[in-house]
């Protein structure tokens, strides 16, 4: 494995400062001039540009760094953490998107505050907010791992880097700038997965030595991961999409509810060819070097290509990092300021406008402080993605379950379940449980007893009488 000349770092270092401040350039030209702009994009987004925005919500750097360290450690069967979006954005299509678009909420927490009311409205977004700052711990540390194996730039740096960068994105482009600047974002990163793909295979000499000289695991559909855990992913999976703010907010974006529903069936499309790249490319790592740190698997092919196509990749997966940071950002920003100061200030529009932007600021670099506490990052991704599935659950239950009204119980149910899923995760999934199932089955709990308990009282009041 070559090691890149000072000159050949320069080149790459070149080709993505080049990129960065062409994007700047256009996210600038593109900027949202008004609060209806920066949260929803007025709906006026084509169905297809936000079919890509949905993609490359789900699979950013994380997923790609992420889906490829654990087909490292544990096969192909790793693909499924991709895989899952495109199952996820399928059943949203089916069950969630026109009623969502039909709320005239851009917030999933105003969506399911029409059933329970503001006080479940905050649990929401608090739980939310919590749920998406870990999300862009781990899309700051997977960014970084990329940066820093080709520019040899530490750590730390490359973290500064990416939230310097990304957050002058969604604070001036806003939902609206971010939408088609990802456009050109999504093309460089299915070109640079493409290319790493391609590069990967010519080394190994393609799948069959793969297949002959490694362990079977490596090439079975579960791996070392197990039916349990692929499931709890795929279900994770489906309930942080049905959930997460992003998705509602690009959703809220679209022309009509029936371009909204188009927009989720473009997003599976895009999605279900990287899971198998991703997986093809961690395990190839594993065949090239067994030995090394598990994170680098993906960006490790870099060091085996001319400058120019490193330059490329490298540029494939800053996009990457770029979207999924300003896209959860702006949904935290999003929900801060929709949900708490709105309500409680009751700013002129150019106000909320300005603070929206201040907001966005502080929540764009408060994932630093966190970054060197994380573990393995695809467990980190779950984790997150657990939180969310139990909001799904109780907007799931809102939805289809009028019959579960009780304002009480719903926000009984997310805060049994968001400290009871963290506990779990904290512990290490004890009992190999996975904290997935707990977050799925949690809030259900929760507010069964709740109604049961209520109908217990309702009983006991009128024998009384």
């Amino acid at each position: 494995m070559k090691e890149f000349s000072s000159a050949d770092t320069l080149i790459i270092l070149g080709i993505i400062i080049a990129y960065i401040l062409f994007t700047t350039w256009l996210t600038f030209k593109l900027r949202s001039k008004d609060s209806e702009q920066f949260m929803r994009a007025s709906r006026s987004m084509p169905a297809v540009v936000v079919g890509i925005l949905l993609m490359s919500e789900f699979i950013g750097a994380k997923s790609t760094v992420g889906t490829a360290e654990s087909a490292f450690k544990y096969g192909m069967a790793a693909a499924w953490s991709v895989l899952g979006a495109s199952i996820g954005y399928w059943l949203y299509s089916l069950f969630m998107v026109k009623r969502l678009y039909g709320s005239g909420e851009f917030t999933i927490s105003g969506a399911i505050a029409q059933k329970y009311g503001k006080s479940t409205k905050y649990a929401v977004s608090i739980i939310m907010m919590y749920a998406l700052l870990l999300v862009n711990v781990g899309n700051y540390i997977s960014g970084a791992a990329a940066l820093s194996t080709v520019i040899k730039m530490s750590l730390p740096i490359s973290m500064c880097i990416i939230a310097v960068v990304s957050t002058f994105y969604f604070v001036y482009g806003g939902l609206k700038g971010v939408a088609y600047v990802t456009v050109l974002h999504s093309f460089f990163k299915y070109m640079g997965i493409l290319i790493i793909t391609g590069v990967a295979l010519s080394m190994t000499g393609g799948i069959t030595p793969m297949i002959e000289k490694m362990p079977a695991f490596y090439f079975t559909w579960d791996g070392k991961i197990g039916v349990t855990t692929i499931f709890a992913w795929v279900i994770g999976t489906v309930g942080a999409i049905f959930s997460t703010q992003f998705v509602v907010q690009a959703i809220s974006s679209n022309k009509s509810a029936e371009d909204a529903k188009k927009s989720t069936m473009y997003a599976a499309l895009f999605c279900l060819p990287l899971g198998f790249l991703l997986a093809l490319i961690g395990v190839a790592a594993k065949f090239l070097y067994p030995d090394m740190n598990a994170l680098y698997a993906l960006p490790i092919f870099m060091q085996s290509m001319s400058p120019y196509l490193a330059g490329i990749v490298a540029t494939s997966l800053v996009a990457s990092v770029f979207v999924a940071v300003s896209t959860v950002a702006l949904a935290i920003a999003s929900l801060a300021v929709k949900d708490f100061y709105v309500p409680f200030y009751k700013p002129t529009p150019e106000k909320e406008f300005r603070m929206t932007r201040i907001f966005s600021v502080i929540i764009g670099f408060i994932p630093l402080i966190f970054v060197f506490f994380v573990p393995e990052i695809l467990k980190l991704s779950f984790f997150t993605r657990a939180i969310r599935l139990s909001i799904s659950v109780v907007a799931m239950i809102a939805f289809y379950l009028p019959f579960f009204n009780s304002t009480r119980g719903a926000n009984l149910g997310l805060l049994g379940a968001a400290i009871a899923t963290s506990g779990w995760y904290i512990m290490g999934d004890p009992y190999g449980i996975d904290n997935m199932y707990i977050a799925l089955i949690s809030p259900a709990i929760v507010m069964l007893i709740e109604k049961m308990f209520h109908w217990n009282n309702t009983t006991h009041t009128k024998d009384r009488e």
